[in-house]
């Protein structure tokens, strides 16, 4: 028997929230409305999503620290968030990816352009959820362990982003081998995605500051983009 995928719907305008949980319903899913952050971070736990949209301007707690909690917790990190705003701006676009969300769309918007982007969110996360990969990566004080999707620093374990990890393991399948901007982009966000190229070099600082010691590996080549050092 299949069971009707689920979706947290997290916003506070009444208006904005019926429309979103219509929609939803109408394409089979099984919806949880919540009107705070503090509501979302209740529902993320009791109501276990397959999916969260997420409005950044939230009352109390905001969209980004919630975000930021759920892909911070490992147990709910490999959920896809998908960030609603009006703020539009780079900056802003930036700041919500640095959170970890998986895609970030502009106040108003289209109905259709917001369900390509929920199927994109999610077959890029079943694709990786499935890719049939089992060994693990090994190299320098790193190891990438594709099965459990957890990273290790020189035996202690790391956590990170769902980005960000694939960001990790797309420079650490192939040692010294330069990968352009818009490759990472793509391995972490999809070929559709309108994330921007110089949010890669934000995600990649964060990255370096995440994984410690092994951080120095990752190196900038000029006019190119990112490789990790070979051994």
């Amino acid at each position: 028997m299949n069971h009707a995928r689920k979706i947290l719907v997290v916003e506070d305008d009444p208006a904005v929230q019926q429309l979103l949980q219509h929609n939803m319903q109408k394409r089979a899913w099984e919806v949880e409305v919540a009107d705070s952050g503090e509501a979302a971070l209740l529902a993320v736990a009791s109501f276990s999503p397959d999916m969260i949209l997420l409005d950044v301007m939230l009352p109390g707690i905001d969209g980004l620290e919630v975000c930021r909690q759920v892909k911070s917790y490992s147990k709910t990190s490999s959920i896809p968030v998908i960030l609603l705003s009006a703020l539009s701006q780079e900056s802003d676009v930036v700041s919500g990816l640095e959170q970890g969300a998986d895609d970030y769309v502009v106040k108003p918007f289209s109905l259709h352009i917001l369900h390509a982007r929920i199927d994109a969110v999610l077959r890029r996360s079943h694709y990786h959820e499935s890719d049939g990969e089992s060994e693990i990566i090994a190299v320098h004080n790193l190891e990438i362990d594709p099965v459990r999707y957890s990273v290790k620093v020189s035996g202690d374990k790391v956590d990170l982003t769902q980005n960000d990890y694939l960001v990790l393991k797309l420079l650490a399948s192939q040692p010294g081998r330069p990968f352009s901007r818009q490759e990472i982009i793509e391995a972490a966000h999809g070929k559709d995605s309108n994330v921007s190229e110089r949010s890669v070099d934000v995600q990649v600082v964060s990255i370096r500051r995440r994984i410690g010691s092994a951080g120095q590996f990752i190196e900038t080549v000029r006019r190119v983009g990112y490789r990790l050092k070979e051994e």
